[in-house]
Formats: structure tokens, sequence, C-alpha cells
């Protein structure tokens, strides 16, 4: 497709705690456009304090989507992902606004960007049912080794607590012969079909994690364990893909006798440094990654604004010399 007929998409990534829910409702503002969350938790409802959800005054009237639509109970991967963002985009499209890609799901966003091809390898019930005993049994430890046998590469990327994730890979590599992560990333090679800009907000490693902490010390002060003790006698339980999201298994654990609550913080705080870590690992890996490191700004959010902006006429994804505009 040639570029002057390909339509806009602004990306907004980066690290859990990173700030990039302020940044983008400024962002949003300033070029007239609707955000796009690529986050898996906050898509739940009911699920607030441990997804770090924005709450409806914060937005400041910025049209947000793929927040609040499914219960805890529903089953949300990459594909649906897919799915319901290509619609979204379609519907901010037709208003003649901007979509805006924020979030931390370095997948999510690729899948959208690239327009990934999950239709290789149905799921396989009677394969998938084993592999799911296998983990309750052995543990999800002993599972990852089975992935890390076939597919080193999907092993590194895919954490050993995302089960759901690691049978999909065991699943596809079983039904096709071919490793997922090949198949992504030959898939990852295709042109996209977006005229697009791909910020990612960094900082310094100390000053995040000093972030991280605050941020879940602030969680607990909010209600986080009374919002999972909800969703715990709403029946959600350990295995659930909304279980598995940083805060929530965390905080069950202690809910249910297996640890104390400072050791549930203690590994809340340390969970989340590591995937901020696996988060800066992966958006270090995409080529076409800006990076907008708070520290190059003084921390100066306007100073930052104003470099994207820059970017974003520079690609003439928005006018020069105008700001707060359509579809060109």
């Amino acid at each position: 497709m040639e570029e002057k007929k390909k339509k806009p998409l602004i990306i907004l990534a980066g690290p859990t705690a990173a700030g990039k829910t302020k940044i983008s409702i400024r962002l949003a503002k300033a070029v007239g456009g609707e955000i796009i969350s690529a986050d898996s938790m906050q898509v739940y409802r009911y699920m607030n304090i441990g997804s770090a959800k924005i709450r409806k005054e914060e937005t400041e009237g910025v049209p947000h989507h793929l927040i609040d639509v499914l219960d805890p109970e529903e089953e949300f991967h990459v594909a649906r992902f897919q799915e319901m963002a290509k619609r979204a985009v379609q519907e901010i499209y037709a208003r003649g606004r901007i979509p805006i890609l924020v979030g931390g799901t370095g997948f999510y966003i690729q899948a959208l960007l690239y327009d990934i091809d999950f239709s290789g390898g149905k799921e396989d019930t009677e394969y998938r049912g084993m592999l799911e005993a296998f983990a309750q049994k052995e543990g999800a430890e002993a599972l990852h080794e089975r992935l890390k046998e076939v597919d080193p590469k999907s092993a590194e990327m895919i954490h050993a607590n995302n089960v759901k994730r690691v049978i999909r890979a065991l699943e596809f590599y079983h039904q096709t012969g071919t490793k997922i992560s090949e198949h992504n990333e030959k898939e990852r090679q295709k042109v996209s079909p977006y005229l697009f800009l791909y910020f990612v907000l960094g900082d310094d490693r100390r000053q995040l994690y000093e972030r991280i902490d605050r941020r879940v010390d602030k969680m607990m002060e909010e209600g986080l364990v009374e919002e999972v003790a909800r969703l715990k006698q709403r029946g959600c339980r350990k295995g659930m893909v909304s279980m598995q999201g940083l805060g929530y298994k965390e905080v069950l654990s202690f809910l249910d006798g297996e640890t104390s609550l400072e050791e549930a913080v203690r590994l809340l705080k340390r969970d989340t440094r590591h995937f901020a870590k696996r988060q800066i690992t992966w958006f270090k890996r995409e080529p076409d990654a800006v990076w907008l490191n708070r520290q190059d700004y003084n921390d100066d959010e306007d100073a930052i604004l104003g470099a994207m902006l820059t970017k974003l006429k520079e690609r003439n994804i928005i006018e020069n010399g105008t700001e707060h505009t359509g579809l060109l």
C-alpha cells in the first residue's frame, strides 16, 4: 500500500509506571485523537486498582477504547485484542480522528500494527487438556521447560506463570511443526498497513523501579486487597486469564492463605520490576521505535510532548503548523 494512501496510527508504548497515561491524554487532545488501550488487564470490569486503570475524570473527555468491556470470567488473548482493536480503529477513522494505541503489551501492539495472522493452528482440545493437566500436576515451571526444549525463543519471551500462552505456543508447535516464535517473526516482517509512529516512553531504571514501588504502595492504600477479595467472592480463581495479572495473583495467594500480606507485597514489587525489565527488552527489539527517555528531557512532559508533535509533523501524520487535526 502506498504511504500516502495509508491512514495514521500513533503508538505510545513503554514499561509499566513510565507515565504513559498522562502524556497520552495530552497527545490525544493535541492531535484530535482517541485512545485504544493495549493492556491485557484494563479490558476487564471490576479490576481497577491492580490494573492502574484510568479514572473517568482523568480522561479529560478523551474517548478510551478497550477498557471495561469484558467480565473477569471471559478469556482475553492477542487474537481477540486484535479483532477488537481493528474495530475501534475503523470507528475512530469514521469520526475523522486519529487512533492512539497506548500500553505496555508489546505483542498486542505488534499484532495490530502489522496485522499478524493468527489463523494458523486451531485449538486442539485434547492436547490442550493434557498440557493443562500436566501444568496442574507438575507445575508451571515444568511446563515452561517443555517449551524451552522446542521453542527457546518463545520461552524467553513468555513468563512461566503465563500458563495460557505457554500452552498456546506448545499447541501451535504440536499442530504445525513450526515454532510460534518463527511464525510471529515472519508475520513481523510484513509492511504495516498504517502510516505510523511508534513512540516508547523510557526512564532511568532506578527512577522507574522507585515509581513501581510507590505505585504498589498506593494500590494497597486504595484497597487492592478488598478489590481482589470481591473478585474471589465472585468466583474468580487462579488459572483464569484475568487472575494472571500482576497484583491479582499475588493478593489471591494471600487471601488463599498461601503467603503473608507483607510477602505478597514484596513479591508484587519484585515481579512488577521484572515485568518492566522484560517490557524494556521487548521494545528495544522494535526497529521502528522512537525512544523518548525522560532523563533526556529533564523529565519535562511539555518538552516530551513537543518532541512527539515535531516527529508527527515530520512524518506527515499531523499537518505542519497545526495541532488538533483530524485525518489528512
